[in-house]
């Protein structure tokens, strides 16, 4: 008598044997349920970018612990980590000139782990680097990223500097995790931390975009109560 199947299980394999459009669709429509859900749960929207940077954090450790206990640094990219290091290290400026509070200790923390995960890969365990895996051109996203900001960035009292540095870096995150990709791709297999640490950083990513997103909606629904109420005064005069 065969053994009945996780339900879990059963959807996993449904969606596994999927062509790519209904997993691309499926991924959406999961996508915009979870903001749907975000925003009726979390009612202070800036606890979405504290998780984000959390869940980031626990991805490093779950990195630190297989360079600890493996001694290697096989699957792993070297390039992923020094755009990290930058992002943070770009964010973390902006915390200190623009507003010093939770996030700047976050980040701060971040940075200092990241930036050891680079120096591992770079000295202690060099020998065990797929540098001929890791061959994505950072260039081709640093470049985009830095032009982006100059044209597209937050408009607040804050100088033009930070201004554009702060969307440096968020244009710099989203794109970051693109070299690890790169190895899992180039490689063929993924290593079981790598996996966990890709997958934080998934994690981490959707919730920093539903944080910005969610903000969106949140000033376009005021935009709009506001006009409501303008075409309202309006008519009645």
């Amino acid at each position: 008598m065969k053994a009945e199947k996780n339900p879990i299980q059963s959807v996993m394999a449904w969606i596994r044997r999927q062509p790519p459009k209904v997993k691309a669709f499926l991924g959406v429509v999961t996508a915009m349920t979870v903001l749907v859900l975000l925003r009726v749960i979390v009612h202070e929207h800036d606890n979405l970018f504290v998780a984000s940077e959390a869940v980031h954090a626990v991805g490093i450790a779950v990195l630190i612990y297989k360079l600890t206990k493996e001694k290697t640094c096989a699957g792993i990219s070297l390039k992923t980590q020094e755009l990290t290091a930058l992002f943070l290290a770009v964010r973390l400026y902006c915390s200190f000139v623009m507003e010093f509070d939770l996030h700047t200790f976050l980040d701060s923390a971040t940075l200092v782990t990241t930036l050891w995960v680079v120096y591992m890969i770079r000295f202690k365990l060099r020998p065990t680097y797929m540098e001929d895996k890791d061959n994505f051109a950072i260039y081709f996203v640093v470049i985009p990223c830095a032009v982006l900001s100059f044209f597209i960035h937050p408009s607040t009292r804050h100088h033009i500097i930070n201004r554009i540095s702060w969307a440096f870096c968020v244009y710099l995150e989203a794109v970051s995790v693109l070299p690890q990709l790169r190895v899992m791709q180039n490689t063929k297999i993924v290593e079981p931390f790598t996996a966990h640490y890709v997958f934080a950083l998934g994690i981490a990513r959707f919730l920093s975009c539903a944080h910005w997103i969610l903000q969106v909606l949140e000033f376009l629904s005021l935009l709009g109560y506001t006009y409501l109420h303008i075409v309202m005064f309006l008519k009645m005069i």
